[in-house]
C-alpha cells in the first residue's frame, strides 16, 4: 500500500462515509457474515478512515475476506465468556470476527464498570480487531474510562535482540470531558509502521537510521534488508518495555498466543491467529462527583492549550484532537481513497454482486 503526502491525499477520490459502510456491509453479506456482525465489522473499517487511521479502514477489506474465505476467520462463531466475576471476566472468542468480539467484550466491561465501578475483560482466540480507540471511544458514551490493548504478529525485535519476537502491541485509552473534545490515545508501540518500508524498498528509497535493523541485528537506511530483519520499538527500551507488558497481558494472562507464536494476518494463510485482547472500563463516580471529574480534565486541557508552542509548533495539540478534526472534514467532504483500495473494492463488489459506489468528488 502507497503512502500518499498532503497534497496527494487531494487528488484521490473521495467516498461518502454511509456509502462506502453500506457498500462494506453487502460485500460481507454476500460473504454469508450475518447483518448485524457485517454492519460492526464495516462501521469500525469507516470510523477509522473518517480519523484519519486508513492503515485500519476499508483497505483491511481484502485481508478480512480472505481469512473468513479460507475459514481461518468464523463468522458464525459465537464468542462464550467462559470465567465470569463480578469485576473480570475471560472471553474466548472462538475465531470469530475479531471485532465483533472486541465489541461484545467492551460491552461487558462498560457493563460491569457501571454496577460495581471497574470491569475488565480478556479476550483469547480471537483475530485483528482495526483499529483500538473504536473500542475505548464506547466507553466515552457513558462518562466511563475505557482502555484496550492487543497483541500482534511477530514484526517487531525486542530493544537489544536482532529477531522479531513482539508485534506492534496497540494500547488506548479514552477519558471523558466536558467542553472540550476527549482525550482519545491510540498507538502502536513500533517506531514506525511497516508499511512505510515497504512503500520506500518498492521505490528504491532509504529509510531513515533507527526504523529498522537488519538480519544480523544492525541499524540499516536499507529498505529491502529492514523487511528481512525487524521494526524497533518506539522510545527504545521504553517502548519495548511497553511492548512486552501489552504482550503479557493480552497474551499470556487470557491464555492466547503470544509474541511469535500468534499467525501473522497476511503472511499466515493456514493458520488461525489466536490473538488476545484485554478491554477495561472506570467509572469516576467510584471515585467522586463525575461533572467535577471532566471540569477538571477540561481545566488540564485548557491549561495545556494555553502553553506557549515550541519553536516551529503552529499549535499544542491533545491526544485525538488530529483525528477529530480529521473526523469533521471527512464527513463533510468525504474519505479518500488510495487508488489501490479502490481497485480492491471494486473486485470485491464485482465478485460478491454489489454495485460500487459513486464518489462524492474527483
Amino acid at each position: 500500500m502507497k503512502f500518499y503526502s498532503k497534497k496527494d491525499v487531494k487528488s484521490l477520490k473521495r467516498y461518502g462515509a454511509k456509502e462506502l459502510l453500506n457498500f462494506c456491509t453487502q460485500v460481507l453479506v454476500k460473504l454469508g457474515v450475518e447483518e448485524e456482525k457485517a454492519h460492526l465489522l464495516a462501521d469500525t473499517l469507516v470510523q477509522a478512515n473518517l480519523r484519519g487511521v486508513d492503515s485500519h479502514g476499508v483497505t483491511r477489506m481484502g485481508i478480512y475476506v480472505e481469512r473468513i474465505r479460507r475459514g481461518l476467520v468464523d463468522p458464525h462463531a459465537e464468542p462464550e465468556i467462559i470465567k465470569d466475576t463480578p469485576a473480570v471476566a475471560l472471553m474466548d472468542a472462538k475465531s470469530s470476527i475479531g471485532q465483533v468480539a472486541s465489541y461484545r467484550a467492551m460491552q461487558l466491561a462498560i457493563k460491569k464498570a457501571k454496577e460495581i465501578g471497574t470491569g475488565l475483560v480478556g479476550v483469547r482466540g480471537s483475530n485483528h480487531f482495526g483499529a483500538a480507540a473504536y473500542y475505548t471511544m464506547c466507553a466515552l458514551k457513558e462518562d466511563l474510562i475505557g482502555i484496550a490493548l492487543s497483541n500482534a504478529p511477530a514484526t517487531m525485535a525486542p530493544w537489544g535482540a536482532r529477531s522479531p519476537y513482539i508485534g506492534t502491541n496497540p494500547i488506548s485509552v479514552a477519558i471523558p470531558s466536558n467542553r472540550r473534545l476527549p482525550i482519545v490515545f491510540d498507538m502502536a508501540t513500533s517506531i514506525v509502521a511497516r508499511g512505510k518500508i515497504i512503500l520506500a524498498a518498492q521505490k528504491g528509497e532509504s529509510i531513515p537510521e533507527g526504523w529498522a535493523i537488519d538480519t544480523e541485528g544492525r541499524i540499516t537506511t536499507d529498505a529491502k534488508k529492514a523487511l528481512e530483519g525487524a521494526v524497533l520499538p518506539f522510545g527504545g527500551a521504553k517502548g519495548s518495555a511497553i511492548a512486552i507488558l501489552i504482550d503479557i497481558f493480552a497474551g499470556i494472562l487470557t491464555g492466547a498466543a503470544f509474541g511469535p507464536h500468534i499467525g501473522d494476518l497476511y503472511r499466515n494463510l493456514k493458520e488461525r491467529q489466536n490473538l488476545g485482547h484485554v478491554f477495561a472500563a472506570i467509572d469516576p463516580r467510584a471515585f467522586g462527583d463525575i461533572e467535577e471529574f471532566k471540569n477538571r480534565v477540561d481545566q488540564m486541557i485548557d491549561e495545556i492549550k494555553g502553553l506557549p508552542p515550541a519553536y516551529g509548533v503552529e499549535e499544542v495539540l491533545l491526544p485525538g484532537e488530529i483525528e477529530f478534526r480529521t473526523e469533521e472534514v471527512r464527513k463533510r467532504e468525504g474519505i479518500p481513497l488510495e487508488p489501490e483500495v479502490e481497485e480492491m473494492l471494486k473486485a470485491l463488489g464485482k465478485e460478491f454482486d454489489v454495485p460500487w459506489i459513486e464518489p462524492l468528488f474527483g
